[in-house]
């Protein structure tokens, strides 16, 4: 099958709204880095609003900000010096790869003593009890790459998910409620992390309600368009049976279930014969886009936690190539049509 050009290819100059979906995935989401890099290389492409959760928060708040400041540029500039700085921290991490996983260059945790240790304490013992002060290294990081009092100058949207500890309700924070508390709070694991307290209530990690959150894209973005950055693998061939095999795939569903419901509303919401006025027919005008590569899946959950360079920046790598692709086979399908099947995912509601 022949790719289709792009539309910049094509020789037309006008600009293609889009709204980003970007999930969480801990280091992986250094794949996403490598989408967005490529995508703002595009000059007919215009986001419009992103919706970002755990990881993709961080990413969208850094995108954000690097933009108001230089523009796309900006923004690539912002996301390097962001991944860049975690790498750093890394360097100095007790959760390091075992000389095996390096003689054989495996990107996986699972053989490091540290990973070991630090997962067997975080299943039997409290994160208030490990770590009582609630420090969190990525606080200083985020308050060194994001200027948070100019987000709401942004002419891009940002939609923050983070669960509600107590109604288990996904709170949805846009740009200027959005603080370095609020990207920790949709970041928060809560067997590594003290929930985070924000306007007197405790919240978790986004990915439990939302990972990421399409609702609130539909609702206030005039693009028509959604491209979804995936992390999370929806299926898996092999079973698990080792016990954290089957805890990673655990998270894993219970991560993507929030997403598949949303985008099987907009599955069938398209198959209706009268989808309704208002909100039922904008749902069902949404065309769906993903990007995505297999070889998340091949590192294994514990490699979320690996932030060494090399691994970062071969993620980044791959993350590009899967955006360059994307756009060569689809670019020109932007604005007009959905290229994610959500046929299938209706049938399977």
């Amino acid at each position: 099958m022949a790719k289709k050009p792009t539309p910049e290819a094509q020789g037309s100059r006008e600009k293609i709204l889009v709204d980003l979906a970007l999930q969480g995935g801990g280091s992986h989401g250094a794949f996403t880095w490598g989408v967005l890099d490529r995508l703002l290389e595009e000059p007919w492409l215009k986001i419009e609003a992103i919706s970002g959760t755990s990881a993709g928060a961080m990413n969208a708040a850094i995108l954000v900000s690097g933009y108001v400041k230089g523009g796309a540029p900006g923004a690539r500039a912002a996301l390097d010096a962001y991944w860049a700085r975690v790498a750093d921290a890394a360097r100095f991490s007790p959760i390091q790869r075992s000389m095996l996983d390096r003689m054989m260059n495996r990107w996986s945790l699972d053989a490091s003593p540290g990973y070991l240790m630090m997962d067997l304490m975080s299943r039997v013992v409290s994160p208030y009890n490990i770590n009582p002060f609630g420090h969190n290294p990525l606080r200083a990081m985020l308050e060194d790459s994001i200027d948070f009092a100019h987000l709401n100058e942004a002419d891009i949207k940002l939609f923050i998910t983070a669960t509600n500890v107590h109604t288990g309700r996904g709170r949805v924070f846009r740009n200027k409620e959005i603080t370095p508390d609020v990207l920790l709070a949709s970041a928060c694991l809560p067997t590594l992390f003290q929930a985070v307290e924000i306007d007197g209530e405790p919240y978790w990690d986004g990915g439990y309600a939302g990972n990421p959150t399409i609702t609130p894209l539909v609702r206030e973005s005039e693009a028509r368009d959604v491209i979804l950055v995936q992390i999370n693998p929806r299926e898996r061939r092999t079973t698990p049976r080792t016990a954290a095999e089957i805890l990673d795939r655990l998270n894993e569903i219970s991560f993507n279930s929030p997403l598949m419901k949303e985008l099987r509303m907009i599955a069938l919401l398209r198959q209706a014969a009268d989808p309704g006025a208002g909100e039922g027919r904008r749902w069902a005008e949404m065309n769906m886009h993903r990007i995505l590569t297999d070889k998340l899946a091949d590192f294994g959950a514990s490699s979320k936690l690996n932030a060494e360079k090399p691994f970062l920046d071969l993620l980044k790598q791959e993350g590009r190539r899967a955006a360059d692709e994307f756009l060569r086979v689809h670019g020109g399908d932007l604005g007009k049509k959905s290229t994610a099947d959500l046929d299938i995912l209706a049938m399977e509601c």
